[in-house]
């Protein structure tokens, strides 16, 4: 008993679900750090690709799953005075980042790009951009509903 003594025991009960604002930061952390990531590779000049699994069957049928390359779309473009630009997204959608609307940010250069993208996934973890996610949310699903 001299061993279990040592850890903490608590009174807990295992929740079944996530609240929809976690559950919808969860998702944009995740696509957050794919953007990370990505821009990091840039900036070190290597390259970055985030695979998936997919189901592909050979001429005998036999089926099996496979790493491919999934399809990673940057959130930053190039200005024409030469600055880079970048919005956040949920999904299709861009979210305005502040109360005036704004739905870019823009930075010199791949190196403040990375700065930047550290600094609003702070953001997100911290819940500053839940009432956005959450709106955005709510529209992607009104889309489904006939």
């Amino acid at each position: 008993m001299a061993t279990l003594s040592t850890l903490k025991f608590i009174t807990a009960k295992r929740t079944t679900q996530l609240p929809v604002a976690v559950q919808r930061r969860n998702k944009l952390l995740m696509r957050l750090e794919e953007q990370l990531q990505n821009a990091r590779a840039i900036a070190e000049g290597k390259t970055f690709s985030v695979m998936r699994k997919r189901k592909t069957t050979d001429d005998e049928g036999v089926s099996a799953y496979t790493n491919v390359p999934k399809r990673l779309r940057t959130w930053w473009w190039k200005q024409e005075n030469g600055k880079i630009a970048f919005s956040v997204r949920y999904g299709a959608s861009v979210i305005a980042l502040n109360a005036k609307g704004a739905n870019a940010i823009e930075v010199a250069n791949m190196t403040e790009l990375v700065n930047a993208l550290t600094v609003v996934q702070d953001a997100v973890v911290a819940g500053e951009l839940d009432e956005q996610i959450v709106s955005e949310g709510a529209k992607l699903r009104a889309g489904f509903k006939r």
